[in-house]
């Protein structure tokens, strides 16, 4: 016999209920949308990093055009030709207030120093140091572009940041800085061993 569920209970059951439609509506969102996109963006990656004699074995994809509250950056394995690992990213929030999500669905921008926002285009990711956020850790970022070619005079660097989460919180939005992609501490320290041990020169390409 089926039992009633208790009134008490039916809020909680309700926002569960909720809750697994919002994950499923989040996991279609981008299967629908973005799956053959980052396959088109991961084909045209590697086509690049051979011809600059970059890292062979996997690079960063950092899709904006998906929501924030999402995850949109995509550690790229060449040699298996899939996602090996995905996590949120800040961008930039312009004129909005530090920390916020106003921009989480349209962000905009720039290369101009002093914009906060973030730029586009495919980095080389270099040497590793020491930052004042997250876990202590930080690549600097060479822009290959004119989109991006500001990149270390606006300090623009990969690093981590206490306020992204591991996991997704759409429909809120990533919380934004001045237009560096930070990432949660456990992602960075998921990435960083990866990094330190590249062969080569490894290619992170933010597009739109």
């Amino acid at each position: 016999m089926i039992r009633s569920i208790p009134k008490l209970l039916v809020p909680f059951a309700f926002l569960f209920l909720l809750g697994c439609n919002s994950s499923e509506r989040s996991e279609s969102l981008y299967s629908e949308n973005y799956g053959s996109k980052l396959e088109s963006m991961a084909a045209k990656a590697k086509a690049f990093v051979g011809s600059k004699n970059m890292n062979p074995d996997f690079c960063i994809l950092v899709d904006m055009g998906i929501h924030s509250g999402l995850k949109r950056f995509f550690v790229w394995d060449f040699n298996q030709n899939k996602v090996k690992h995905s996590f949120l990213v800040s961008h930039g929030c312009g004129e909005s207030p530090w920390g916020s999500d106003k921009s989480k669905s349209e962000p905009k921008f720039s290369n101009t120093d002093g914009s906060h926002l973030s730029s586009l285009g495919k980095y080389q990711i270099g040497e590793r140091g020491y930052s004042s956020w997250g876990v202590h850790k930080k690549y600097l970022l060479h822009g290959l572009e004119s989109t991006n070619s500001n990149a270390l005079k606006r300090v623009i660097v990969l690093h981590s940041w206490d306020s992204v989460t591991d996991n997704e919180i759409y429909p809120s939005g990533a919380v934004e800085g001045w237009g560096c992609p930070a990432i949660s501490n456990n992602s960075f320290l998921t990435l960083d061993p990866m990094l330190k041990s590249a062969r080569k020169p490894t290619l992170l390409w933010i597009y739109n």
